[in-house]
Parts: C-alpha cells; sequence; structure tokens
C-alpha cells in the first residue's frame, strides 16, 4: 500500500492551493484528481464560460493573476491554462486519472481506495469542489421521453441540441448565461426563473466584485467586517445561488426584464411538468422585483460602508433607473405547441461524499467543520461554498483558507 503524509483529493484550485501551502509547511503530501489533465471542475463547463469575476480576483497563493488583463474575464480554457501553469510552477506533486471510490479511517489515519490501488494518509483534505452531483427537480421525472433533457453540467455549446426552442430552468449564473447564448444563437428561449438575484457589473465607478473583494480584504481594517458562516441566518443558507452578471464580452449586466424585450419568454418558476405540459408558479412580477432588490439590500450598504470606512473617493451611483416593466407570461406550457425540444435544467449541483466513509456529514450533505477542520481528527475540507466566507470556494478566498487548515496539519 502506498503511503502519503497528507492526501489532497481534487486538484483544482483549492487542491493546488492546499499544495501551496503544504509544501512550504514542508508537509509531505500527494495530490490525486480523477480527471486526466489539470484544471479541476473548469474542464467540465460550457465552451463559451468566461470568469464571472474580473481576473484581478484570481489570487492563487504564490501565483496572483500578473497578466495584461487584470480588469478582463479569462474565458474557461485559459482558467484551466492558468491552473496547469500554477501546478507547474508551485511543483506540485499531481497524480492525475486517480479517482478516489472509497475513504476509510484507519490505524489513526484513512486509506484511500481508488482504481489504481489504495494509499494510506495520516491526513486527508477534501478539495473536490462544490459542484459535485447535478441536481434535477422531480418534475423530470414526469416529462415526456421525446422531450430531451439535458443539466447544465453537460451542456457544452448550442449546437449540441437538438434543432427547436429550449426551456431553460433556473437563473443563476449557469442558467441567465446559457439562456444569453442560446438567445444570440438564433434559439426561441423559454425562461423559467428561479429565487436568484442580480448584481450590477458596475458600481460607483469600479467593478462590483472589485467592491465585494476590498471589503473581505480590508473591511476589518476599518471597521467594516465581511460576513462569514456565523452570520448566515441558515445552514441552508449556504447553498443560496451566486448572483447573476457575466464575463463574457468584456463583462455586462445580465437584466431579466431586458431578456424579455430581446424576445425570451419569462415564467415563474417550474413546478410540475406532465408529458410534454409544464407548470409554473404565479408570481414572476414578484420574482424579478425580488431579483433586482438583494443587491439594494445586503451589498450596496455594505460597499457604501466599506468606501465611506475606508475614506475613498468614489464617484456616486450613476446607474439608470431600473425599469419596472412585467413581460407577458403564463403558467402553462405545452412544450410540443412552443416547438420545444429541450429542456435545460440549471438547477445547480449538490454536495456528494457518499464515498467519505466518515460520519461528519450534516444533513445537507456538508462536513462538521470550523474552517475546514472536520469533527474527525486528521480530516479536512476546502473549497465548498461558505466554509468560513462567501468566496471560499473561488479564486479570491480560498487560498486563505486553505492556509488555515495547513496551518492545523502542520501543528499536529
Amino acid at each position: 500500500m502506498e503511503e502519503t503524509d497528507t492526501l489532497v483529493i481534487g486538484a483544482g484550485q483549492a487542491g493546488l492551493a492546499t499544495s501551496h501551502w503544504l509544501t512550504k509547511a514542508g508537509v509531505e503530501h500527494l495530490v490525486v484528481d480523477r480527471r486526466d489533465r489539470l484544471g479541476g471542475g473548469w474542464n467540465d463547463r460550457w465552451d463559451s464560460l468566461h470568469l464571472v469575476a474580473p481576473n484581478f480576483t484570481v489570487m492563487l497563493p504564490g501565483m496572483p493573476y500578473a497578466g495584461p488583463d487584470p480588469d478582463g474575464f479569462m474565458p474557461r480554457a485559459e482558467v484551466v491554462e492558468h491552473l496547469t501553469e500554477y501546478a507547474a510552477v508551485i511543483n506540485a506533486p499531481v497524480r492525475l486519472g486517480v479517482g478516489v471510490v472509497r475513504l476509510e479511517p484507519a490505524d489513526g489515519g484513512f486509506v484511500a481506495h481508488t482504481g489504481s490501488g489504495a494509499i494510506a494518509a495520516r491526513n486527508v483534505v477534501l478539495a473536490t469542489g462544490p459542484y459535485q452531483r447535478p441536481k434535477t427537480p422531480p418534475a423530470a421525472r414526469r416529462l415526456a421521453p421525446h422531450v430531451r433533457q439535458l443539466h447544465s453540467a453537460d451542456y457544452r455549446r448550442p449546437g449540441q441540441l437538438p434543432d427547436g426552442g429550449v426551456l431553460v430552468v433556473g437563473t443563476g449564473q449557469s442558467g441567465t448565461q446559457i439562456a444569453e447564448e442560446l438567445h444570440d444563437a438564433g434559439r426561441e428561449v423559454h425562461l423559467a426563473v428561479s429565487d436568484c438575484f442580480a448584481v450590477p457589473r458596475r458600481y460607483r465607478g469600479r467593478d462590483s466584485i472589485y467592491w465585494l473583494l476590498q471589503a473581505f480584504l480590508h473591511g476589518a481594517e476599518v471597521g467594516v467586517p465581511f460576513p462569514t458562516v456565523a452570520d448566515l441566518p441558515s445552514p441552508a443558507a449556504r447553498f443560496a445561488c451566486d448572483p447573476h452578471v457575466s464575463g463574457k464580452d468584456g463583462g455586462h449586466d445580465i437584466d431579466l426584464r431586458e431578456f424579455a424585450r430581446r424576445g425570451m419568454h419569462l415564467y415563474g418558476r417550474l413546478e410540475s411538468a406532465d408529458g410534454a405540459t409544464v407548470r409554473f408558479s404565479d408570481d414572476l412580477a414578484e420574482r424579478l422585483a425580488r431579483a433586482e432588490t438583494r443587491f439594494e439590500e445586503e451589498f450596496r450598504p455594505l460597499f457604501d460602508a466599506y468606501i465611506a470606512a475606508a475614506g475613498i473617493d468614489a464617484p456616486p451611483d450613476d446607474r439608470p433607473p431600473a425599469s419596472t416593466r412585467v413581460p407577458d407570461t403564463a403558467t402553462e406550457l405545452d412544450l410540443d405547441a412552443a416547438g420545444i425540444g429541450t429542456v435545460l435544467w440549471a438547477t445547480g449541483f449538490r454536495l456528494d461524499f457518499s464515498w467519505v466513509d466518515v460520519p461528519v456529514f450534516d444533513e445537507w450533505g456538508y462536513p462538521r467543520h470550523t474552517r475546514g477542520v472536520t469533527e474527525h481528527p486528521g480530516l479536512y475540507a476546502v473549497g465548498l461554498p461558505w466554509l468560513h466566507s462567501e468566496p471560499s470556494s473561488v479564486f479570491a478566498g480560498v487560498g486563505a483558507d486553505a492556509a488555515h487548515i495547513v496551518d492545523h496539519i502542520a501543528a499536529r
């Protein structure tokens, strides 16, 4: 049986950031990934995806973004290249094509069973990311067999879909961006609106995510603490969808009302299906309003407080008044009559640690932990949503969380 001090499972941004700190701490380790190439979950997304946050947020420890376009948005392929280069720069001991099918405690440590043999480790870091198992609602099982169904995890490009219109279910980052791409490709797009919200691309002279990053990095220094997981109203809030905004074509707002003006058909939440008939909630107006108010209620006060406390001379908010137009809608749709051949589920993902034979998971499948240090000695997690704060699963925040767990590993 192969042995290592610390086994990191997953070679995406979380696993590689952990490897960087483990090397700095002098901890012998191995990073494994089931894929046959570096880049983590970015390999699994659609072709035209761009970073939603600007390039300056790519703050991997030991190699922050230093390219020519800090305010731009790397396309998916460049993100994969960046992570591949990062692994080489930090000399990460990565082994690809090694999928862990079971992890069990053994002799004060762990044994990871893989398709190519077993690996014993004193410590294990779960760095498999938040996008583990595609999630679809029960209505998916009630659709007629002739309707093509596809989850956003399997979508790559418009030409992949059969001819005809497309019903996109969900308006998080994936759903809105894929709907826009399909519409621009000439498809008739129908869009079921979920509970996700929008943020403006720019606010007070900078990209909105610039202010979010500054508050995250420096808010505590000026008396504006950044929210942590302890500030969430409930554990379920860890899984709330990310705000919709796009990094494509230089970055732009995503406005659902504007989608309707451009010709997309908007509906409420998809509630049921029967053959080729689907039904929606009768609350589109309320959903559009909620999508537009969370920024005003949560993010704008944080940004304004940080700007004032830090003494930044930022211009006033110069966004034009928002539209209040409610597009025509319906509560029932005959897919066949509307010429819709595909239902694309942009309904998110659920965690899947069923292969981890250690009883540390709560009712949502999330490991019970304190900033990545789980209740089971030697088992750690990194790169999950709201592990410590909102940026925990993205480039801007994963490095700090990885440093925290490596300090704990080194202290053992």
